[in-house]
């Protein structure tokens, strides 16, 4: 039996690279959704009944259009104008939905962006 050439080892090396790094990244997105919105339940009118911590706001940085929460992956953004939730991930947006009457109850992310100097135009 021959020694692996050098290719077969670069080979082997690239393929291990490529699959922790894809491993990784794929934690990273999943840490990152499951720690935007701590709160479980609560999900019919009057949404009171929850559990957990609603969104700090004093935590998210300010945009020039609302609110950014920092992931390891990807960044939720809030649109304060208009209450879109986008996701940012290599400096592509990609737009989800907007803020659900739910997460105006729990998380009150109007007077978030009040604060703020925004004039939120949803409710």
């Amino acid at each position: 039996m021959s020694a692996p050439s050098i290719r077969q080892a670069l080979l082997h090396t690239l393929a291990g690279v490529g699959t922790i790094s894809i491993a990784l990244t794929l934690v990273g997105l999943a840490l990152d959704i499951s720690s935007f919105d701590p709160t479980q339940g609560g999900y019919e009118p009057p949404y009171t009944d929850f559990t957990g911590t609603p969104i700090n706001w004093d935590e998210l940085d300010t945009t020039p259009t609302g609110m950014a929460y920092r992931g390891y992956i990807t960044n939720v953004l809030v649109d304060c104008t208009h209450g879109l939730i986008s996701f940012e991930i290599f400096k592509q947006q990609i737009p989800f939905r907007p803020l659900s009457p739910r997460a105006l109850v729990v998380h009150q992310p109007i007077p978030a962006c009040v604060e703020r100097g925004f004039e939120p135009e949803f409710s």
